[in-house]
């Protein structure tokens, strides 16, 4: 007898449509599992089995096999212990075999029959739904991640017995209700108003924000580059339906939607330590999985110790940090993840942190100062918009009772700034000015006589590449939006090449 069933795989972020079929025939029992399985889905005879019995059914006594089709796409993880497991049971002839021709069925089986959740179950309904499926069953855990769809009709699932119940018309599960997309006020542990002094740091902040552009901070240790960077999150606006559904798309493939509700509601700040490493910051691995920059797409990316990362880890930015997506290629595998993030990079001025230190000496050499620096290589540097220089707070600044502006007035002007982008952009396909490719920047970016005659002194006084030479339009293009002016001005070039001064003053000799 031959049961066939429709189940879900992945490839990368996206869903691949797969049908589990299962064989029953005389001979002595044993089970072959085929199609490019991997050792957790060879595995999954021995949980199947175990569940099946457990749950009261009797297991066939009879040669299995289970073919997964298409059979040149890997097949991974867990995901097909439950299709695999009604397959058998179908093709005993416990339920019509009929009965789940329009379903959806996924789902990881433990031992006494119970349904346990399983990653990228998100990317899996959609790519589903664009194929016209309209009924999808899966492990309750994962209910809520898939129920955002009209006309999605979700069944939760939570044993084999349960499954097996619904097809055989005993007990019928009822699908859970959509769940409607409501922005919802999140509450951050970090606020601008916080942050004594550092005037001039909060503005390239909020200009890096509005932008979405990269920004480097230098200063001693205490200065407050962390605390800045913690209250980044704050000043960011908030998330669309749209917006989040990509980036809960990636971490249910990451398996980090535990806790969330289902969809990811706030905007994604990622912190890897400095020992990390290549697949982990920017993805890969035998399964190829997105890594961090992925992990903070439409969100920030925070580098603390900058120059203490290992230099291919540094370098492996580079490519995302132009192109805002990042290719990972395997002998198995080859994922594409969006990557749009916004990095913002701390570091020490020198190893031991204290030159230019107002309070304390420098103990570092001046072969010792250049080898930390030049860990950062000018291709790098040149990717980062906005450069700016923090120094230790005064006494008097620190002990001061005025509170500082809060995040709540600077992502109003944030979030205003980002609508008249994306209203500017919204036939370009894209969101920020940090996107703007050499064509849209002359469309875009027009400027006064006096703004284009500054930019051109600036560019042969600090002897910019090209690239410094468009990152500091696009910022003198955000600088704009935030004043409300169609047109770059003056003051608004002034302000976006004061933020490369860092180039010569650290990095000049180079």
């Amino acid at each position: 007898m031959l049961a066939k069933l429709n189940s879900y795989g992945l490839i990368g972020i996206t869903g691949a449509p797969i049908t589990v079929e299962v064989d029953l025939s005389s001979g002595m029992q044993r089970v072959d599992t085929v199609g490019l399985p991997d050792n957790a889905v060879k595995e999954s005879k021995e949980r199947v089995r175990s569940a099946i019995i457990n749950s009261g059914y009797a297991y066939p006594e009879m040669k299995v096999l289970v073919n997964l089709a298409p059979a040149d796409i890997k097949k991974e993880g867990t995901v097909y212990d439950l299709p695999i497991a009604l397959g058998i049971l179908a093709a005993r002839g416990l339920f019509p075999l009929h009965a789940a021709d329009e379903y959806i069925i996924i789902g990881e089986l433990a031992l006494d029959g119970a349904v346990r959740s399983v990653t990228g179950v998100l990317p899996m309904v959609i790519n589903a739904y664009e194929r016209g499926f309209r009924h999808v069953m899966l492990p309750a855990e994962n209910a809520e991640e898939a129920s955002f769809f009209a006309d999605m009709k979700v069944y939760p699932v939570s044993d084999l017995n349960a499954a097996v119940g619904h097809f055989r018309g005993y007990t019928p599960i009822e699908p859970i209700p959509q769940l409607k997309w409501e922005e919802q006020p999140v509450h951050y542990s970090h606020d601008f108003a916080e942050i004594k002094g550092q005037q001039h740091a909060k503005r390239a902040a909020e200009i890096a924000v509005a932008g979405n552009h990269n920004l480097l901070m230098i200063g001693s240790p205490g200065s407050g580059k962390t605390m800045l960077a913690r209250s980044i999150p704050s000043i960011l606006p908030e998330l669309s339906m749209a917006e989040s559904l990509e980036i809960t798309r990636i971490h249910s493939v990451a398996g980090e939607l535990r806790g969330t509700g289902g969809i990811v509601r706030e905007r994604p700040f990622r912190a890897p330590h400095h020992s990390a490493s290549i697949p982990a910051l920017v993805g890969g691995g035998s399964r190829a999985l997105p890594g961090e920059i992925s992990l903070a797409h439409y969100g920030v990316l925070f580098m603390d110790e900058f120059p203490q990362f290992p230099t291919p880890v540094l370098e492996a930015l580079r490519q995302p940090l132009e192109d805002g997506v990042v290719t990972i290629t395997r002998a198995s595998a080859k994922t594409t993840y969006p990557a749009e993030f916004m990095l913002v990079a701390a570091m020490n001025p020198c190893p031991c942190g204290n030159f230019g230190s107002k309070t304390k000496e420098c103990r570092c050499s001046p072969a010792q100062i250049e080898k930390y620096r030049n860990r950062i290589s000018s291709p790098l540097l040149d990717r980062l918009d906005i450069h700016i220089e923090m120094v230790e707070v005064d006494y008097s600044e620190l002990t001061s009772k005025t509170q500082g502006e809060s995040s709540a007035a600077i992502r109003a002007r944030v979030s205003a700034a980002r609508r008249v982008q994306a209203e500017r952009y919204k036939d370009e396909g894209i969101l920020f000015n940090s996107q703007l490719n050499t064509p849209l920047m002359r469309r875009y970016c027009r400027m006064e006589p006096e703004a284009e005659e500054l930019l051109h002194t600036a560019y042969d006084r600090f002897k910019l590449s090209a690239r410094a030479y468009t990152r500091v339009i696009k910022v003198a293009r955000t600088i704009a939006d935030l004043a409300g002016d169609a047109q770059i001005k003056k003051q608004h070039v002034l302000e976006a090449v004061g933020f490369r001064g860092l180039d010569q003053k650290y990095w000049g000799s180079r």
